[in-house]
């Protein structure tokens, strides 16, 4: 007969413990830090893309390659802050299938 270490043995108990765990929701009414860091991302974006296309049309800062790759830095800042400032925003008001436990944590 083999010899069978029990103490890392994995029980149903355990597997069971760690599906519940996995889809808990976090019933927190209004997620501020989440919510303010979405929101600054989405307005440095904005300004970034608006000051790269400044710098690039006038060469401002160098030549107009400087000014692209800060319009495509604040295009990264942009997209995930207009992605869950719009999840905030449908959660706020309410609509079917937005929820503020869509935002993830910081």
């Amino acid at each position: 007969m083999a010899y069978v270490d029990h103490a890392f043995s994995i029980s149903d108990d355990d597997i069971l413990m760690g599906a519940d765990s996995a889809f808990m929701v976090n019933n927190r009414r209004l997620p501020i830090k989440e919510i303010s860091l979405a929101f600054a991302l989405l307005v440095f974006g904005i300004l970034a893309i608006i000051f790269g296309v400044y710098m690039a049309s006038n060469k401002i800062g160098g030549d107009t390659a400087h000014g692209l790759f800060f319009a495509m830095l604040g295009g990264i800042l942009f997209i995930p802050g207009f992605y869950y400032t719009r999840i905030a925003y449908y959660a706020y008001k309410g609509y079917q299938g937005f929820s503020f436990a869509d935002i993830p944590a910081v």
